[in-house]
């Protein structure tokens, strides 16, 4: 049976590898992965550039060479020749094809990879192993692509001039790359520059450090003197994707010439969004003019859905926007039109940020083509082309693109990301048609390389692995003209003269007349009518054939006429018809027909080439009589033919031109209307008849109930006949048809009767009387039934009507749902229903579902109160009451909870409801809504079940039951919707056919599904042809239930089966999810099935097992499966699997042989036990296993005794001796042992339980962030913060708050001799005299001259460059003092100069885009996570300390009891709903007050929102009492002697589930009685004679009545508690230990991008430290510490309100500090000690330390390896930033502030300007003085 199967498997492969259309693709496999490929149009030679490799193959995709280019020793951060003492994290890297170009003229290959930075290489065209230059030591001007893989490099190979080869690059900025985007290189060595250096200085773009990465470049094309490339840009203000096109001319050293547009592809559905992205583009000239296509896609988020479009933009319409772009920026003739705010939205400077247009004479776009240094340059525009796609697709991206012409017929060639070439015809009206699809490799994207061949014929495309080739059309596979035409292929068309679909130039006569019909002229020549239409095939004459389209016949063309199998005799041509003699013989007429087609065949005699053909009919009218059994006289006059009958023969003839007598065209019987027949009862019959003679013998019957009855004649034409008692009681009606007989001959007969029973289906009176009135049913009621009236002797009334049950037997009080009444004599017609009534209230008739006599339906009214109650139903004045035990009950309904209380927001979710009397009524009239969706009710009982709808937003919905149509109370009954599941990976990649392959997929939201299911959609390819023998395929959906749910995160399914050709449908899957339905598609590919693999069964069925291993043999076998998921059996026990690979499978198998599976009786070879091989959910029974049966010498059995048993005995002796030894010590180690564990597990349980539960309030959080952003100040608050806050006059310093005190006569003055004063700051000598003289003076406080070093950063901050350079110059001064004095370790340790201090603003201002961007939102997560864990525990407002805390100091040292509580808060006078809050009974009336504020307030900033100080009150309305004003401290606070406790929310009894009032009452408004209060309550904090405490006592105050020795002895016992609860640490530390990790790693990660300023500024550190020879690593680190993560990272960490708009309380801070301290010690490299008596902050982080100093050591490695950042560049950044921020700062009054020092130290000022020979130069003493007199209003002495 196995054999039998596996043959049958073999056969269907076999058969479904034919099965396709005639495509045998040729292609050539690479062992590893594709990256581009070229093709020389001279040699047809092929070149695929792939990872580690070169190939060069034929035409035909045949290896003609094979180069490895890889992998090598390399690390993306070292500067090549690569030595591994040089760069330690160098290893084995693959190398990656960036770029592969052709060089014909100069027979050579251009090619570059990912290695060594992006350096290419020139290889010999006719053999690519010849390398004929290559340079890795040249450094960073060689490095040419980029060496990120994912970073595309485009390329052109051109001249600039006659004998320059030249290469035009584009690429965008990797993390690791040089930042050049385009650039010119050379491709020949010149006197100065080797190959692949840059053609000029100045042939190289650069990005800014604030754009890194946001180019994609597509493509690279030339046109005339230009060159254009095509890439991508992310914006990132606004967040934005571009498509540009660049062009400048080819003969530009200098780039003056480089411009950048826009180009958008619309999509014809003015409702949804452009394409926004472009994946490929091509350039081709179908037509007049030179054409670009590009090929966009739109992702899922945007409106319209993911799809593609194919977009047209004609070069001529490129080059005029571009100059006219040109134009409008150079001459300024925007002004007109445009505002020069608005111009500066349109024109940029790309790559960099802003451009000044205008200011140029009209005409400098014409006379200087290729721009020039004084006009504007580079110039980007957004003003680009706009055009709307020719061609869209839906779900699938077009990710290739080459377009040719073929006869001016534009025909493009898209490959999609699903791996199909498409076949585009471009009309050229501006549409397209899609005529044929090909599939290369089924969901494989094909890459973006498609390329034609030289000759234009083939096509060349590209998958992950594999190139194909593809012929460009196939006109000869199609045979006949129609199917030439139907393929629509605009290459092909009929060739009429040779009977074949081929090209147009392929045709010897394709330009004469209807010669050549072209496929998409939808036309063939046919036959498009016939004279005669018809024939009999007893007649004989000539057929006229009209003929269209007839082609042009010379006289050399003759035509023949082929009827069927006749021999071909010629035919006559007059006109456009063609004459043909009909045949002389005729095929015989098929049986049960009455004619037969004969095909007519025009053939040209030449080589009997078929021209068309038409299917003639001849009919046969003998046969017409025999169609229609017993009508043969209809039959025959009734066709379609000229057909008559003969009477007196009874035979059916042609038609004659002279009718005879006898001879008839008419029925010869009329019809005759059905007649109904009673049962059991004699009836006669009258039928009239046609053409019967008198005496003519006729008998009636029937077959079916066998009788025939003789017809007598009445009268002249009327005949009669009478049935015998018929009987029938199978159905009501019997329809008969009777036969008409004359002398035992059938003749025509029409006569249908009905045989019925009144009996059937009417067992009571009323639907007897509603029997049909032709039945003439009466109810009898001596017979209490319904009989045929002339059965019965008399009739009786019916009685009245009958209640039986009623349908449903409750109801709600809202009434409209409704009752089905069933019964017996419920009356005939609706209109016998006069009133209804159930349990006393009105129920409406409804008509339209009422059923005679049995049921009646109606809509009941509402009823006041429940209600049970009997039915009455008036019919027709009787009444009929319903039994007692049929009763209606009216009842009220009340759901009242639901479960689960959230699902997706796509809907799905199975939603059960609890409540009370919801069985009410029927599943019809309950309907169930949320905020108006339905969600369909699926069971109706004592609980409620149904599924809910798609929502279109998110959050929490009311949900709503209403029964008939009236709503039932639920108030507080709500659903929440939350986002959908989010899929991110799933691995592996494929499945076998079969099915059974787990899959895990990975995401997010997965909790919130009930149910899962992996879908598979196959729909049939169209390209598919099935065998003969198969049925056609036909789509199907298979569902796969099996998985297994693992978390929130992961779910892993098993792959269902698929039909056993995958390769012949397209394939989707999808993971449905309730009703969410997501495509199991990321950016990695699609899930895909692959055919089952097939394995070669055992020679003879047995498999002799000798080696310990059994070999198997197939194809495919790891395709779909791994070595770790293949499973194999011997028998009934497994194969242990060692070896997978494509064809061979090795296992392993028992020692024993097993039993076999299924054990045979008789057959000894059956004994044997099978080996199965089990992929999935398929098994292979390939034969059975034979074992070695040879016994050795010594038998096993014997040897195991004698060797383990005397090892026992020894080893149970040693044993035994060793446990009574250490039985003692074993004993005290367990017991310690279970005490750690038991602490261990006890802090573990707390950790998982804690941060649980903080990971589900941090997602609400991470929420608020995603929609609100994280809170970040603007720029000026920031800067203010960092810089001034700290200073002694904090949020009141005049720098914060910007007020000027001058007064206002002499602010003109002021103000103009300010500015001359920032004119003087900007000389460098004043400034570094200024700086100098400050320092060296005694009363020059430390805090001065921080305060100092700020309001220079603020002055300075319009020109960064200038103080970066004055900084740079008092950084060196420093650095030379601390050389000299030998001391370097300690420069930088303190802010105690103005240069260090200048330094950590230089770092706040250049970090703090990164910081908004990057690193913000894990510190922002860390406080929001620190601030939840400390306020879910009691928090002692007195102490400042709290139970969850890092700090040991701040701890709560004691077990306080408290019970969370959430109460409902209502906002007095702002219009909101109660808001819950969570809150804990222990909190003082203030700490309410912040939960409160930080609840309600929490989508404000919180700058905005209110203090919680004592014009803040809450009362509270504890049921019906008055409300009651809460307060820290009042009349009713609890007292012990001195000490006064704060009140809590216990103290006022509040519950959960309490409702508080937020009111705002000023304080002159506040009542007496609080008014008096309050300032008792501050005054009470204060005064010492009234302590106060919140929850615990200070430990250093004990009562007075003890004694010394008891107050000692408290005090130890205390501090011993306290030390207990130090468990509290590491519990709140592995809960924040996530948040804590991810901020360490946002900013020490080396994979980041790192801020520019950082690598400048280190860089310069270690410049220095070469300079003066320092080589000790420590003191360069301990400079790079304190100048990055001391300086800046940790005043931030311990600030966060420095950079978000937060209030940070007291115990958050003190944690806070912890993690500061911890990010201190990671950055030194001392090594810490730690002992018991170190400090438990210490102690708590001990741990981690080691790995966050391995940070940091890698974070400062990784930045000394990346590219240098040049002083141009770091300028460029600080002018960004200065031009950005500058206008937001109060300038002015920080150069007031600035003046304040100068009139402080005037003289000793002046002094040192007149002592400097470059200040005297410059008369800075006499600048001074002025400047002195104008803002101190006096006259000076010069």
């Amino acid at each position: 049976m196995a054999l039998r199967l596996w043959a049958l498997t073999l056969l269907g492969l076999l058969g479904a590898a034919g099965s396709l259309r005639s495509r045998k693709l040729d292609f050539f496999r690479s062992e590893r992965e594709l990256n581009h490929l070229a093709v020389d149009e001279a040699s047809g030679v092929v070149y695929l550039g792939a990872v580690n490799a070169l190939y060069q193959l034929d035409a035909k995709l045949q290896l003609e060479q094979q180069v490895a280019t890889g992998p090598a020793l390399d690390n993306k951060k070292c500067t090549p020749p690569i030595e591994a003492s040089q760069c330690h994290e160098a290893e084995m890297t693959d190398n990656v094809n960036q770029l592969l170009l052709l060089d014909p003229p100069r027979k050579r290959l251009v090619e570059c990879g990912s290695l060594f930075k992006g350096i290419c290489a020139l290889r010999a065209l006719s053999n690519i192993s010849l390398r004929l230059f290559y340079e890795d030591g040249s450094g960073e001007k060689s490095f040419v692509a980029s060496n990120d893989e994912g970073v595309a490099t485009v390329g052109l190979v051109s001249s600039t001039g006659p004998g320059d080869r030249v290469l035009f690059v584009g690429k965008g900025n990797g993390p690791h790359d040089n930042g050049i985007i385009v650039s010119t290189r050379l491709l020949d060595r010149t006197d100065s520059r080797e190959a692949f250096e840059a053609y000029t200085d100045h042939a190289t773009y650069k990005a800014g450090y604030l754009s890194t990465n946001t180019q994609q470049f597509v493509a690279a094309f030339e046109d005339g003197p230009y060159v254009f490339f095509v890439f991508n840009q992310q914006d990132k203000h606004p967040a934005q994707n571009r498509t540009l096109l660049a062009r400048m001319c080819r003969e530009d050293p200098n780039y003056y010439s480089y411009l950048e547009m826009d180009l958008q592809c619309r999509d014809p559905d003015a409702n949804a969004a452009a394409f926004g992205t472009c994946l490929a583009a091509s350039v081709a000239a179908p037509g007049s003019g030179r054409v670009l296509y590009a090929a966009f896609s739109r992702d899922g988020r945007s409106s319209g859905g993911p799809g593609a479009g194919l977009c047209l933009f004609p070069l001529d319409e490129v080059h005029a926007k571009m100059e006219a772009n040109r134009n409008a920026c150079y001459t300024g003739t925007w002004e007109s039109s445009t505002t020069p705010r608005e111009s500066r939205d349109i024109f940029y400077k790309p790559f960099h940020g802003e451009i000044l247009c205008g200011g140029h004479a009209p005409g400098s776009s014409q006379s200087f083509p290729c721009g020039s240094e004084h006009l504007p340059y580079p110039l980007g525009s957004r003003d680009g082309l706009k055009a709307t796609a020719v061609l869209q697709r839906g779900g699938l991206n077009l990710t290739a693109v080459t377009v040719t012409a073929e006869n001016n017929h534009a025909v493009a060639f898209l490959g999609t990301s699903d791996g199909r070439i498409l076949k585009v015809y471009l009309t050229p009206n501006g549409t397209s048609s899609e005529y044929d699809s090909i599939l290369v490799e089924i969901n494989k994207r094909v890459k973006r390389d498609l390329v034609l061949s030289g000759d234009l014929a083939s096509l060349y495309a590209m998958t992950q692995d594999k190139v194909f080739r593809l012929p460009v059309q196939e006109c000869l596979s199609y045979p006949t003209c129609t199917q030439c035409r139907d393929s629509q292929d605009p290459y092909c068309g009929w060739c009429v003269v040779e009977g074949r679909c081929t090209r147009k130039a392929e045709c010897p006569r394709a330009e004469e007349a209807s010669h050549w019909l072209w496929s998409r002229s939808k036309s063939c020549v046919a036959i498009t009518s016939a004279q005669p239409q018809n024939m009999s095939r007893r007649a004989q004459g000539e057929v006229q054939l009209t003929v269209s389209p007839l082609p042009a016949l010379s006289k050399e063309d003759e035509l023949l006429c082929l009827f069927g199998e006749s021999p071909p005799h010629p035919a006559r041509v007059e006109g456009g018809t063609v004459i043909c003699n009909s045949p002389s013989s005729i095929p015989i007429t098929p049986p049960g027909q009455d004619h037969v087609a004969v095909t007519i065949q025009l053939l040209l005699k030449r080589d009997h080439i078929f021209l068309t053909s038409y299917e003639y009919p001849f009919y046969d009218c003998r046969q017409a009589m025999s169609l229609e059994e017993n009508l043969p006289c209809i039959s025959c006059v009734s066709n379609r033919w000229t057909c008559q009958w003969d009477l007196r023969y009874h035979e059916c003839r042609e038609a004659s031109p002279n009718p005879e007598d006898g001879i008839i065209r008419a029925h010869m019987v009329r019809g005759h209307g059905c007649s109904a027949v009673p049962r059991q009862h004699l009836t006669s019959f009258a039928l009239p008849g046609g053409q019967l003679s008198p005496g003519s013998s006729l008998h009636v019957g029937s077959d079916l109930l066998k009788f025939m009855e003789p017809v007598s004649m009445q009268e002249s034409g009327t005949f009669v006949f009478r049935t015998p008692k018929l009987s029938h009681d199978a159905n009501e009606t019997l329809p008969l048809h009777l036969y008409v007989k004359s002398y035992g001959k059938n003749i025509d007969s029409k006569l249908h009767v009905t045989l019925y029973n009144c009996s059937f289906g009417r067992s009571d009176c009323s639907l007897c009387q509603a029997a049909h009135p032709d039945y003439r049913c009466a109810w009898c009621g001596g017979q209490s039934r319904c009989v045929y009236e002339a059965l019965c002797n008399g009739t009786s009334e019916c009685p009245p009507p009958v209640i039986t049950r009623i349908q449903p037997e409750t109801g709600p009080l809202g009434g409209g749902i409704r009752i089905t009444i069933l019964g017996s004599n419920l009356g005939v017609r609706a209109e016998d229903i006069q009133r209804i009534s159930v349990a006393g209230r009105n129920c409406a008739f409804q008509p339209e579902s009422y059923s005679v006599s049995t049921r009646i339906v109606c809509v009941i009214e509402a009823a006041e109160a429940p209600f049970t109650g009997g039915v009455e139903v008036d019919v027709f004045g009787k009444l009929g009451h319903s039994p007692p035990n049929v009763q209606f009950t009216f009842q009220q309904p009340q759901p009242l909870s639901v479960e689960p209380q959230q699902g997706p927001q796509a809907g799905g979710t199975t939603l059960t409801i609890h409540g009370t009397y919801l069985d009410t009524g029927s599943q019809e009239d309950v309907r169930v809504t949320l905020n108006g969706i339905p969600c369909k009710v699926t069971k109706f009982g004592a609980q409620l079940q149904c599924v809910t709808g798609p929502q279109a937003t998110r959050g929490q919905m009311p949900l709503e039951v209403s029964y008939g149509g009236s709503p039932v109370p639920s108030s507080s009954i709500f659903f929440t919707y939350r986002e959908n599941p989010v899929l991110r990976a799933f691995e592996p990649l494929r499945s076998f056919a079969s099915g059974g392959r787990s899959i895990n997929v990975t995401g997010q939201g997965f909790s919130l599904i009930q149910r899962f299911a992996m879908v598979v959609i196959a729909e049939p390819l169209q390209s598919w042809q099935p065998p003969r023998e198969a049925e056609s395929l036909q789509p199907v959906t298979v569902v796969g239930m099996d998985y297994v749910f693992h978390n929130d995160t992961k779910v892993v399914f098993l792959s269902p089966a698929v039909p056993e050709e995958p390769e012949a449908y397209n394939l989707t899957v999808l993971i449905e999810m309730d009703g969410h339905r997501a495509l199991l598609r990321t950016e990695a590919g699609a899930f895909e099935y692959v055919p089952d693999p097939t394995f070669e069964n055992f020679t003879g069925g047995v498999k002799k097992q000798v080696n310990k291993l059994i070999h198997a043999r197939g194809t495919n076998l790891n395709k779909a499966m791994t070595l770790q998921e293949a499973e194999a059996f011997v028998g009934a026990e497994r194969c242990t699997m060692k070896t997978l690979t494509e064809t061979d499978l090795y296992c392993e198998p028992p020692e024993v042989q097993p039993p076999p599976k299924r054990r045979q009786k008789r057959d000894t070879t059956h004994n044997l036990p099978e080996f199965i091989v089990k992929f999935g959910s398929r098994e292979w029974v390939l034969g059975r296993v034979e074992y070695d049966t040879r016994v050795s010498d010594v038998p096993l059995s014997l040897i195991l005794p004698l060797v383990i048993v005397p090892m026992v005995v020894v080893i149970a002796v040693s044993v035994y001796c060793y446990w009574r030894k250490s039985q003692q010590a074993e004993r005290e180690y367990e017991k310690i042992k279970s005490q750690l564990e038991g602490l261990e597990e006890s802090v573990r349980d707390r950790c998982k339980k804690e941060f649980t539960d903080l990971m589900i309030e941090m997602e609400d959080q991470t929420n608020d962030v995603h929609e609100a952003g994280i809170p970040v100040l603007d720029y000026k608050t920031y800067t203010d913060r960092v810089f001034f806050l700290p200073s002694k006059d904090g949020d009141k310093d005049v720098m914060i708050t910007g007020k000027l005190d001058i007064p206002e006569p002499r602010r003109p003055v002021v103000e103009q001799a300010l500015y001359q004063f920032s004119n003087l700051l900007n000389s460098k000598s004043f400034l570094i005299n200024f700086i100098h003289t400050l320092e060296n003076q005694r009363e020059f406080s430390a805090r001065a001259k921080v305060y100092f070093a700020s309001l220079l950063t603020v002055a300075l901050h319009g020109k960064l460059e200038y103080y970066t350079d004055i900084m740079r110059t008092l950084f060196l001064e420093l650095l030379e003092q601390y050389v000299v004095a030998k001391n370097p370790k300690l420069m930088l340790r303190r802010s105690e100069t103005v240069v260090e201090r200048m330094l950590s603003n230089w770092m706040s201002i250049c970090l703090y885009q990164y910081l908004k961007d990057s690193a913000g939102e894990p510190l922002y997560k860390l406080f929001k996570a620190i601030k939840h864990q400390v306020e879910k525990g009691p928090v002692d407002a007195v102490q400042k300390k709290a139970k969850y805390t890092l700090n040991d100091t701040g701890l709560l040292g004691d077990d306080v009891e408290y019970a969370p509580l959430t109460v409902s808060v209502i906002v007095q006078d702002e219009g909101v709903d109660a808001i819950p809050v969570k809150v804990l009974n222990c909190d003082t009336i203030s700490q309410v007050k912040e939960k409160i504020i930080d609840q309600v307030y929490r989508g404000q900033p919180c700058s905005c929102w209110p203090r919680p100080d004592s014009v803040w009150e809450e009362p509270w309305w504890p049921g019906p009492k008055l409300a009651q004003i809460l307060s820290d401290l009042d009349l009713t606070s609890q007292r012990e002697g001195r000490w006064k406790r704060v009140n809590t929310l216990m103290h006022y009894n509040v519950r959960d589930g309490a409702t508080l009032i937020l009111s705002k009452v000023g304080v002159s408004q506040q009542p007496e009685d609080s008014q008096q209060d309050l300032p008792g309550e501050r005054h009470a904090l204060l005064e010492e004679e009234n302590r106060v405490w919140h929850l615990v006592r200070p430990t250093d105050e004990v009562d007075e009545g003890k004694s010394k020795r008891g107050s000692v002895k408290e005090k130890e016992r205390t501090k011993a508690i306290t030390e207990i609860y130090l468990t509290r640490l590491l519990s709140v530390k592995g809960t924040l230990q996530q948040f804590v990790d991810n901020f360490f790693q946002s900013v020490l990660a080396p994979g980041h991008a790192v801020p520019p300023a950082v690598k400048y500024f280190f860089d310069f550190l270690d410049e220095q430290a070469e300079k003066h020879n320092i080589q000790d690593e420590d003191t360069i680190h301990i400079w790079k510490t304190n100048s990055l993560p001391l300086r800046f990272w940790v005043n931030i960490l311990k600030n966060p309100h420095f950079i978000f708009d937060v209030h940070v309380h007291e115990v958050v801070d003190a944690s806070l500090s912890v993690i500061a301290q911890t990010f201190m010690d990671a950055c030194t490299r001392t090594e810490h000690k730690l002992s018991r008596d170190s400090p438990s902050n210490k102690l708590l982080y001990a741990k981690e330390i080691s790995t966050y100093k391995k940070m940091v050591e890698d974070y400062y490695k990784g930045i000394r390896q990346m590219v240098q950042v040049s002083d141009q560049d770091m300028n460029t950044h600080l002018a960004e930033i200065s031009r950005a921020h500058t206008d937001s700062l109060n300038t002015l009054v920080a150069l007031h502030q600035l003046y304040q020092y100068t009139q402080k130290y005037y003289d000793e000022i002046i002094n040192a300007l007149e002592e400097d020979p470059a200040a005297q130069k410059m008369q800075l003493a006499f600048r001074l003085q002025q400047i002195a007199a104008a803002l101190e209003n006096k006259v000076t002495d010069l």
